[in-house]
């Protein structure tokens, strides 16, 4: 009995620094944990939109933002009284949420005359967070990255004010122990969604469509994340 009081501490002691190492490991190696394969689905319903099509993107990996990699994307189109509206969904990890440089690798982007410059501007919106609304070649624009917790993020600062609130918490801690989750969790669901600009229309009268559309889309995505 006595040599079992006298290992008791020592054992107590290596647990403890186990412990301490896998959460250390989790939280500064964030890819202990697997990700699970995740494909967009076909069909996504829309409130007040009729879906017409679905399509998967073809992903192209750059060295740009911070090392951020894309995985699966997809591009859906809906139709209101003939009006369409254009939605492509990149998932994202590794990432810093850096919304403008996703936008500026856009393919369409990249393909402007260099002297075309975006002007966008970012609006905040109470319980879906910030999108980045722009104007570019006759269309309207609005992109976001949807976040696994919290609300949606445009620039890298909120990106990680987001973890700092929501992916800290102490009900986290178990299932990172286990390897079953990341203690700051660096992906998103980049969203860019457009519009046609409407004869005899203003820029605010696309934004107002946009994100109304937005505010239903970041719901059905905050319930539909991707699992680790």
């Amino acid at each position: 009995m006595n040599h079992w009081k006298q290992l008791r501490i020592p054992l107590l002691a290596v647990n403890f620094a186990a412990a301490v190492f896998v959460l250390g490991k989790s939280i500064f190696e964030p890819t202990i944990a697997t990700l699970t394969p995740f494909d967009f689905p076909p069909d996504v319903s829309l409130p007040q939109w009729l879906s017409v099509e679905s399509k998967s993107l073809k992903v192209v990996n750059k060295d740009t933002e911070a090392g951020s990699t894309f995985l699966v994307g997809r591009h859906y189109q809906y139709l209101q009284n003939n009006y369409p509206l254009d939605i492509e969904m990149r998932y994202v990890v590794r990432t810093e949420g850096e919304v403008n440089n996703f936008i500026r690798e856009h393919p369409l982007i990249q393909s402007s005359p260099p002297e075309e410059e975006l002007s966008g501007k970012v609006i905040h919106r109470r319980g879906i967070g910030f999108s980045v609304l722009f104007i570019h070649q006759e269309r309207a624009y609005l992109s976001a990255c949807i976040n696994p917790r919290g609300e949606s993020t445009v620039t890298r600062e909120q990106f990680i004010q987001n973890q700092d609130i929501y992916d800290t918490q102490l009900t986290r801690l178990l299932p990172v122990l286990l390897g079953r989750e990341s203690w700051r969790d660096n992906r998103c669901l980049w969203t860019y969604m457009s519009l046609p600009l409407q004869e005899n229309s203003s820029p605010e009268q696309a934004y107002s469509v946009l994100e109304q559309a937005w505010e239903s889309w970041h719901e059905w995505w905050s319930q539909n994340f991707p699992k680790i």
